[in-house]
């Protein structure tokens, strides 16, 4: 597995890394846009890949795209 895809970063360096909130980054799961994996525990897990469709899905939404034409742009 490569390095970008592998699923280790937690939600709170997550949103430190785009600069939003996790609220936001979680309202992007609940709509089925991104995924991350779950640990036993249940914390959120993302890799880089995660993040760069993240921050893509952010400049769109600012753009004026709605989720469900998200949902078709990245296959979900």
């Amino acid at each position: 597995m490569s390095m970008t895809k592998k699923k280790v970063i937690q939600i709170g360096v997550v949103s430190e890394l785009t600069g939003l909130s996790e609220r936001q980054i979680r309202y992007y799961e609940d709509r089925k846009l991104v995924f991350p994996d779950r640990s036993k525990g249940g914390v959120r897990k993302y890799s880089f890949e995660d993040i760069q469709t993240i921050m893509d899905i952010h400049t769109k939404l600012t753009n004026g795209y709605h989720t469900v034409e998200l949902k078709r742009m990245l296959g979900c």
